[in-house]
């Protein structure tokens, strides 16, 4: 692939080498303490976890080094940051950095794109010394997979895990598909977006029994947005009931509600049940004052099933 490398260039590249393989520990570490991620993400566990099938071949770019985040059967091998993680890449390392000093230079890398981050699937070594060289961006093929969810390179692996979640939670309902538009559900614990899928499956189950029909698991989670979920976020947002230190999500609050009323069901017998009844609980509970138009609210009651 590439040609022999001049001695001198190879020989100021093992130096190079060998200052990006010594910072590589005391970076991993700085990142741990910092709470940023450290290791680059396998492609294809992500590929699993988000369930990506269709891929388009989308050409030759320029892409930011920044925005890669895995690759493709190497993410052992370097950190996050791309500094190499195994002395015994010296030598491969050091003849690419003497053809960045080429006539010929690299040639372009080969990457996968799930929305903004990258995955390199031809070329680490490149970007390793691309890196170490200070440059921002390179010249990729890029191949494209198509994910409903929005990914950054700065995630850590609990966001990662709740993405995975929530794009698991998009496949099975196709709310971004029925509502595109308006759908965003951002929940802290990767575990609540399983809690949501048994609230519409348990939707779907109550709206069949109630109105004699059969109708699928994706036109209940389009009826479960509007007329349960939406309606509780409308609210929350109304009374500003969520401030922006609160760690806490406006989906988080909903499944709060849903399964506070469901205690109270259970404890006090069928008596009709209000989204806003719930909201006067959590503030009262969590010793704020609640608004009087919170609680003459007259929103629909709604069925637990």
């Amino acid at each position: 692939m590439f040609t022999e490398p001049d001695n001198q260039l190879f020989v100021e590249g093992r130096g190079h080498f060998s200052r990006a393989y010594s910072r590589s520990f005391f970076s991993q570490f700085l990142d741990l303490v910092r709470g940023k991620p450290m290791e680059l993400l396998s492609f294809d566990e992500v590929k699993d976890k988000l369930d990506l099938q269709n891929q388009t071949y989308r050409g030759l770019h320029d892409i930011p080094l920044d925005r890669i985040v895995g690759s493709v059967g190497r993410s052992k091998d370097f950190t996050r940051r791309f500094l190499p993680k195994n002395s015994s890449m010296s030598d491969r390392w050091s003849r690419i950095y003497a053809l960045f000093h080429s006539q010929e230079g690299p040639p372009p890398i080969e990457v996968y794109l799930i929305d903004d981050v990258y995955f390199v699937r031809d070329g680490n070594h490149r970007v390793s010394v691309a890196r170490e060289l200070g440059f921002e961006t390179m010249q990729a093929y890029v191949t494209e997979l198509t994910t409903p969810i929005d990914l950054e390179p700065d995630m850590t692996p609990a966001q990662w895990d709740s993405a995975t979640a929530y794009a698991g939670f998009l496949t099975e309902t196709g709310l971004n598909k029925t509502r595109p538009q308006q759908v965003s559900i951002r929940i802290t614990e990767p575990g609540g977006y399983q809690v949501l899928l048994e609230h519409v499956r348990l939707f779907r189950k109550v709206f069949n029994h109630q109105m004699g029909q059969d109708i699928s698991l994706e036109e209940a989670a389009a009826q479960w947005y509007d007329t349960v979920y939406r309606p509780a976020i409308t609210l929350i947002r109304k009374y500003d009931i969520l401030d922006e230190d609160d760690p806490h999500t406006e989906a988080d609050l909903y499944i709060w509600m849903l399964e506070h009323l469901r205690l109270v069901q259970q404890e006090y017998g069928e008596a009709p049940l209000r989204l806003s009844d719930a909201l006067v609980d959590y503030l009262a509970t969590n010793k704020i004052a609640v608004p009087k138009d919170l609680i003459l609210e007259d929103d629909d009651a709604i069925d637990l099933g």
